[in-house]
């Protein structure tokens, strides 16, 4: 199994309209041979000392893959160059963490 977590800034005020097109590709993904888990996640303000600053620009992606195949066949997929074209003016960056558990 592997994990993925992906970090996504958007452009100041686009957090929302990103989110919509987010849930518009989750069911392909969800769908996709080899995925456990995806789902988008935003800060939530803590009064924890050791949390880093809040991002209101930033959507983290939570991402279980059966293997590390199923993932790259993800990244190619049909829908997700689909789903690119319709972000590529609210997306600024992306980051991605690829683990394994220990």
């Amino acid at each position: 199994m592997v994990h993925v977590i992906a970090t996504i800034e958007v452009a100041a005020g686009k957090r929302a309209e990103f989110l919509a097109e987010f849930r518009w590709v989750m069911p392909f993904v969800l769908a996709e041979d080899g995925c456990i888990e995806y789902a988008p996640a935003v800060d939530v303000a803590t009064e924890i000392k050791v949390q880093l600053p809040l991002r209101p620009n930033a959507v983290t992606v939570v991402e279980k893959w059966e293997s590390l195949p199923a993932l790259q066949a993800h990244l190619t997929a049909p829908h997700m160059g689909e789903y690119r074209k319709r972000v590529a003016d609210l997306v600024t960056g992306v980051s991605l963490q690829v683990l394994q558990p220990a």
